[in-house]
């Protein structure tokens, strides 16, 4: 049988395995997995019972195992001295190519060995596996089931309730011989029967209730209800940690106000504290009611970083967007002044790159009864415990027949809405030897019978950005893997019916790796004009990469106000600056700020070369330009309030901004729509123009 033009690519590159370098062997890599998927597809496609496929298949397969093992010896050889120029991360570069020709090697070997074995092995394995090979597929739906496979199901159903049974059994025998429970978060009673406790308690359970309230009792003998999450299971001979412990030393250094401010916002520094708030518990009950009635995965929860977003601002880019003050608060820690520039200094930072969405795959869906208004994924800076940055969201686009597929825009231009901008920057100056980028995918829905909308968890990951020796991760594409329930649960699986109909058939456990659920990021480094440019943003910020020309003119003006045009240091008087005044309040409506953006980048590309290198020039056009645009727009009435997930108030809103627009570029301006007197505006409120820097250095504070 003739070889295919797929696998002729693999043969191929035998002859350039004598010349190897680092770069060239992870090419190879790079090739030998869609070879091996090619070849997996096609032992399923054809009949592979006739002795001719077979051998043919099982010498392609010996085949690409040879090139895969000499690949992987040519990379034992390699050297850090071979290489023709620097590569950085060299040794975690060669690991991580090490394990994946490990792992394709052991698949080969597998697939080797099966097609080795007899007629009636081969066909048990393709019976099985050959019924979900359109699931195996990357962007294809699942295929209608047919009868053959409503009919296996129904062999198996007796067979997976008694796994159920006996899962549900071992997991109700493990809870009953645990009693101790240690906390992870602090956590204040919101009713009179709940327990109040601090983070590192250990607890006894008295009763563990089956809506996620245990019954519990501290060393005191105070009992009441505490959440499920907040809790984990606690070993004899373990030290419980101190809270205390856990304080960074510039803790010692804090003024009265700013512990003050601490304590205050202490009841929300932990992630999984979220449990505490009364919309929590009726979310987790609404989830678990889906959960029964199968409209949902079991490993779906109520959204964790929603529901911190709908806490208060200290997650929102508004208030990381405010200048910082130090300890003394005489000064700021984050906007300081360069005479020798004539601007803001630079703020280089530990943590400084870009992070690419690509897309998340095999993402499950849920039932009939519900309505999806939205998909997206919310990302942050993560240590495990706290939320160390602002709560970013990226809406996601999919297509009707390849809806488990989620996508993302590379790059947002022109009028493309920035809530689709897959591209983000994420900065920080943490020193946290955990942090990392969690990911949050999310489904915004509303129940067909009862009309109640909510936010779903669909899974969360987290991509750790240093590894145990503090050196940062390489920058390349990861696959990652999604975990179900919240950040703070372990083993939990996003579905486990995929892995509960798994069999021992090679095919089939290859084929259920592949439907299980996980994301696609790409880490990128900057350029050195974007590096420049990120530079200027706060030290701790997660957004939009085409937001950061808009934030970067935003901290230079703040700069120039604060720390060149200010009478003296100590003088505390509000600020006339409209744009300073409102500016944060665009953080919240994207769409305001891709009016402005859009109208900037018209008025950039109209500007000649001399005006462009004119930065006190570019600083007055920008404050022109939002003047025009972004402040009328929102202090008007016409334009109704934003609504997440609505699509008639979206398109509602998208329409008269686009409207505004036009005829502020008919009139040249929007004086005419100012003055018209079919034009309603809000009474006015000093607050539009006055800028009170100390109270938003202050309000920032909240979300260190």
């Amino acid at each position: 049988m003739a070889v295919t033009a797929t696998w002729s690519s693999a043969i191929r590159i035998k002859s350039a395995l004598m010349n190897y370098m680092l770069h060239i062997t992870e090419r190879h890599s790079d090739a030998f997995r869609p070879e091996f998927d090619d070849l997996l597809r096609e032992t399923l496609d054809k009949d592979v019972l006739e002795p001719a496929a077979k051998n043919e298949f099982y010498q392609r397969c010996i085949q690409l195992k040879n090139l895969v093992d000499e690949n992987r010896e040519a990379l034992h050889k390699l050297k850090k001295t071979d290489e023709p120029a620097p590569v950085g991360n060299y040794e975690q570069r060669k690991q991580d190519e090490e394990s994946r020709l490990v792992t394709l090697s052991h698949q080969l070997q597998k697939l080797t060995d099966t097609l080795a074995q007899g007629d009636a092995a081969l066909n048990r394995d393709r019976t099985s596996a050959g019924r979900h090979i359109e699931e195996a597929s990357d962007t294809e739906e699942e295929s209608e089931e047919g009868g053959d496979e409503e009919e296996e199901e129904e062999d198996n159903e007796e067979e997976e309730e008694e796994v159920e049974e006996e899962e549900d059994e071992d997991e109700n025998a493990l809870d009953s011989t645990i009693r101790e429970f240690i906390t992870l978060g602090d956590f204040h009673a919101q009713q009179k029967e709940d327990l109040t406790f601090h983070k590192g308690q250990v607890l006894q359970i008295v009763d563990k209730k089956p809506d996620g309230w245990w019954m519990a009792q501290d060393s005191n003998g105070n009992k009441g209800l505490v959440p499920k999450t907040y809790l984990e299971a606690y070993k004899r001979g373990e030290q419980s940690p101190d809270p205390s412990e856990e304080e960074s030393e510039d803790d010692g250094e804090e003024t009265a106000d700013e512990k003050e401010i601490t304590k205050q916002s202490s009841a929300t520094d932990s992630i999984s504290q979220l449990s505490s708030a009364k919309k929590t518990q009726e979310q987790m009950r609404a989830t678990d009611a889906l959960t029964t009635l199968g409209t949902i995965p079991a490993g779906f929860r109520p959204s964790t970083l929603a529901q911190l977003l709908e806490l208060g601002k200290q997650y929102r880019a508004s208030i990381y967007l405010q200048p910082k003050l130090t300890p003394s608060q005489l000064a700021f820690k984050d906007l300081i002044w360069d005479p020798e520039k004539g601007g803001i200094q630079a703020l280089p930072t530990r943590t400084s790159l870009i992070v690419s969405l690509w897309s998340c795959k095999m993402i499950p869906l849920p039932g009939a009864s519900i309505q999806i208004l939205s998909r997206h994924v919310r990302l942050c800076l993560f240590d495990g415990v706290k939320v160390l940055s602002n709560i970013h969201t990226v809406r996601a686009t999919w297509l009707p027949n390849s809806s488990k597929t989620w996508s993302f825009s590379p790059r947002v231009t022109g009028i493309l809405p920035s809530l689709l901008d897959g591209d983000c920057f994420v900065r920080s100056s943490s020193q946290s030897p955990e942090i990392g980028i969690l990911f949050e995918l999310g489904v915004t829905y509303v129940r067909n019978s009862t009309g109640e909308r909510g936010e779903l968890s669909c899974g969360w990951s987290f991509l750790k950005l240093f590894d145990v020796n503090g050196v940062p991760i390489p920058s390349k594409t990861y696959e990652l893997a999604l975990n179900g329930g919240t950040p703070y649960e372990r083993g939990v699986e996003v579905d486990p019916s995929i892995s509960r109909r798994a069999n021992t058939g090679v095919f089939h456990q290859m084929m259920t790796q592949r439907r299980q659920p996980r994301l696609l990021v790409k880490l990128r480094s900057s350029s050195s004009r974007r590096r420049e440019m990120l530079n200027m943003l706060p030290e701790t910020m997660v957004g939009s990469m085409c937001y950061i020309p808009l934030l970067m003119f935003y901290r230079q003006i703040l700069g120039d106000v604060l720390l060149k045009e200010r009478i003296s240091m100590q003088n505390t008087d509000l600020i006339c600056h409209p744009l300073l005044a409102t500016f944060p309040r665009l953080m919240e409506q994207p769409d305001t700020m891709d009016a402005l953006r859009s109208c900037w980048i018209e008025k950039e590309n109209a500007l000649k070369r001399s005006e462009k290198r004119d930065r006190e020039f570019m600083k007055n056009a920008f404050i022109q330009v939002y003047h025009d645009t972004a402040y009328p727009l929102l202090e008007s009435t016409f334009l109704q309030g934003s609504k997440w997930a609505e699509d008639e108030a979206e398109a509602s809103r998208w329409k008269t901004i686009a409207d505004f627009l036009k005829h502020t570029r008919e009139k040249e301006g929007p004086l005419h729509f100012l003055l018209s007197p079919d034009s309603i505006h809000k009474p006015f409120d000093i607050s539009e123009i006055t800028y009170d820097f100390l109270d938003a250095a202050r309000n920032s504070l909240v979300s260190l």
